[in-house]
């Protein structure tokens, strides 16, 4: 019940019934737990091994891939723990993949950084400073050695902290 829970709220399933679940393929993009073994040692542990249709996911995004796969299910009442151990993707959704637009090369190039390891960090804490506070912290870094920093996944353009403006 589990696994079958997990593989729909993970792919086209919600947590109620709905007047347009009439209008959709479900049954052709629904998740589908294949197999559950019981963990050996462990009392009311599970495995459960969970498949999806390719057509499920946009072509060449990791983005999409994981925010379909454990997006909401990390949260769901129904299970009290859960946790993913595995990934297999296959080569036909690997070969979506089109890579960086530019290799290491142009990236030294444009730092003027040769004949070492660049280093970089993540601002911290990733939400709350201004445009203005995160910009400092970002000239902080660069000024104290960094070569690059990078804006965490959470960051984006939000109202407090457009992008132009840091």
């Amino acid at each position: 019940e589990a696994g079958a829970a997990v593989a729909a709220e993970s792919s086209t399933g919600t947590w109620t019934t709905v007047w347009t679940d009439g209008l959709t393929s479900l049954d052709r993009y629904k998740g589908r737990c294949y197999r559950i073994e019981r963990v050996v040692g462990e009392k009311d542990q599970y495995i459960a091994y969970v498949a999806y249709p390719l057509d499920l996911f946009e072509e060449g995004s990791v983005t999409n891939m994981f925010t379909s796969i454990v997006g909401n299910v990390f949260g769901f009442k129904a299970l009290r723990a859960l946790r993913l151990e595995d990934l297999r993707i296959p080569t036909a959704y690997i070969k979506t993949f089109q890579g960086p637009p530019h290799g290491i090369q142009v990236e030294r190039d444009k730092l003027n950084k040769y004949g070492r390891p660049l280093l970089g960090c993540t601002i911290k804490p990733k939400l709350g400073l201004s445009a203005k506070n995160y910009g400092r912290a970002v000239y902080e870094c660069l000024r104290g050695g960094l070569d690059f920093t990078k804006d965490d996944e959470n960051v984006n353009s939000q109202p407090f902290m457009r992008w132009r403006d840091r």
